[in-house]
């Protein structure tokens, strides 16, 4: 396990992506940028024969990280862990591309907190075929919206269908 270290002078975690030296060329092939939390994703999808994934070195996705990626592809995959940081930090990761027309994807993470955990318990064919499976950004955040009503109630869906219209109308 990696100490997570502030940044200082020398190592500006808002700048770097972990694994970005090794990966950029499988993203460019790929037309798409895999991004994970932490060094283990980072290292366990590599070694799945997944190249094309990067590390935000913890949960905070900067600008300055979608820029460096969008240089490379035109489609972000966020595999953040399916923990509430890992989701806090996705849903404020998508925010950075509110008004682009980048194409973000998330995928389900079924039967694991990380992609790591996924890859060691199911494989590397059931992870790969979640990231085939991912959801666009507005897929994501309806399903993300449905979890929070009780859908066989009246009310439960008057709420959820003020939020979806929200989440539509953007």
């Amino acid at each position: 396990k990696y100490l997570n270290t502030p940044e200082t002078v020398l190592f500006n975690k808002r700048k770097l992506l972990f694994g970005l030296d090794r990966s950029h060329r499988a993203i460019q092939q790929e037309g798409r940028a895999i991004v994970v939390e932490g060094y283990m994703d980072a290292i366990s999808v590599f070694d799945a024969g997944v190249h094309n994934v990067v590390a935000s070195l913890g949960t905070a996705f900067t600008p300055e990280h979608a820029k460096k990626l969008l240089h490379y592809a035109p489609e972000i995959c966020f595999c953040y862990d399916s923990d509430e940081a890992g989701q806090k930090a996705l849903q404020k990761a998508m925010t950075l591309f509110d008004q682009t027309d980048v194409k973000v994807r998330i995928p389900a993470l079924v039967g694991g907190k990380d992609p790591d955990e996924i890859i060691r318990t199911y494989g590397r064919d059931k992870f790969k075929g979640m990231l085939e499976g991912a959801s666009n950004e507005t897929e994501f955040r309806l399903l993300a919206l449905r979890r929070q009503y009780n859908l066989a109630t009246t009310q439960g869906k008057i709420d959820f269908i003020g939020g979806a219209l929200q989440i539509l109308a953007t």
